[in-house]
């Protein structure tokens, strides 16, 4: 299956990326902004979906692992053929773990390998899922950390001098720092059930409250959207506060102009059903599938949260 699916892919790539392979292409950090950063279903795809592609045409084109030519980032995020993005997904989270180990991966690799390994853990049973976001989350420490030393060691520290170290993150390096928190976040979502990583989302949302505090409209209202979900982790009877993560929901919507389908449907899935508000649940799905998913970069991601949503829809008398 790996060699089938590496030769479409390479085919595919050559015929895209042509002859001149040194044209203009974008970083990992710019690409992985068109990505959906919290819930399951959703950011499985896209980010497979980038991150398939990214992987097997990097390796046509000379020091160019973390790179995607334009054309080619444009044509995956513009698609709406989400089953054949999902059928590479096996073959490319080997390939890209084989990447891994060279003796110097760069920290965009790294970075790209936190966010497959983190992506495809959702697919799978809870025991693989734990393993798989627990190496999502290494990846990301040890790029974030080639990326910026104020984010070394950020788990280990003590909470006074964790709080101390993020308060230095700069306006440079909020990408590597939103990537660590983006992984960190799913590893706790992987270990809801244990307490010592639910202990961990006070670290998460710092870290993830200092990027906002740099940024406010960040990557187009997606770090909006994770703060909503991690205050929507839990009820407010155990720790959670579902009407702050109401308001970051509503400006992830405001920040992507209504643009970006799947922060409707999360702000449904996460806050909505949490408060048992179906009224609330339902008008957002609803306008989730009558809204058009065309969208530069968002065509892929937007046609996944009209899938997701139908599914919310479907259920929601049996749920509330």
């Amino acid at each position: 299956m790996i060699s089938a699916a590496g030769d479409s892919i390479r085919q595919a790539c050559k015929v895209m990326l042509g002859d001149d392979a040194s044209r203009k292409a974008w970083s990992y950090d710019e690409l992985m902004k068109s990505i959906n950063p919290w819930s399951q279903l959703q950011k499985v795809s896209v980010l497979l979906a980038t991150m398939v592609f990214l992987t097997s045409c990097s390796s046509l084109v000379n020091n160019a692992t973390s790179q995607l030519a334009n054309n080619l980032s444009t044509a995956i995020l513009g698609s709406s053929d989400v089953d054949t993005v999902r059928e590479a997904i096996p073959a490319y989270l080997v390939l890209i773990d084989s990447l891994v180990l060279g003796d110097k991966p760069s920290p965009d690799l790294l970075l790209a390998a936190a966010d497959l390994n983190g992506a495809f853990a959702s697919l799978v049973d809870a025991r693989r899922s734990a393993g798989l976001s627990a190496k999502a989350l290494n990846y990301a420490k040890d790029g974030a950390c080639l990326k910026s030393t104020k984010l070394c060691g950020l788990s280990e520290m003590s909470f006074e001098d964790f709080s101390g170290r993020v308060a230095e993150i700069q306006g440079e390096d909020l990408d590597p720092a939103f990537a660590l928190a983006a992984a960190w976040t799913g590893w706790i979502q992987a270990n809801s059930s244990d307490w010592e990583a639910v202990g961990q989302l006070a670290r998460v949302k710092a870290l993830m409250s200092r990027i906002l505090a740099l940024k406010d409209d960040y990557d187009a209202g997606r770090a909006h959207l994770y703060m909503g979900g991690l205050e929507t982790v839990l009820p407010a009877s155990m720790g959670g506060n579902p009407e702050k993560g109401r308001l970051h929901f509503e400006k992830a919507v405001d920040y992507s102009e209504g643009k970006f389908l799947m922060a409707q449907v999360i702000y449904a899935e996460q806050y909505a059903k949490l408060v048992f508000d179906q009224a609330l649940h339902d008008e957002l799905l609803q306008g989730v599938i009558a809204a058009n998913p065309i969208a530069p970069n968002l065509t892929l991601i937007n046609t996944l949260a009209q899938e997701r949503a139908a599914e919310l829809l479907a259920e929601s008398d049996d749920y509330f």
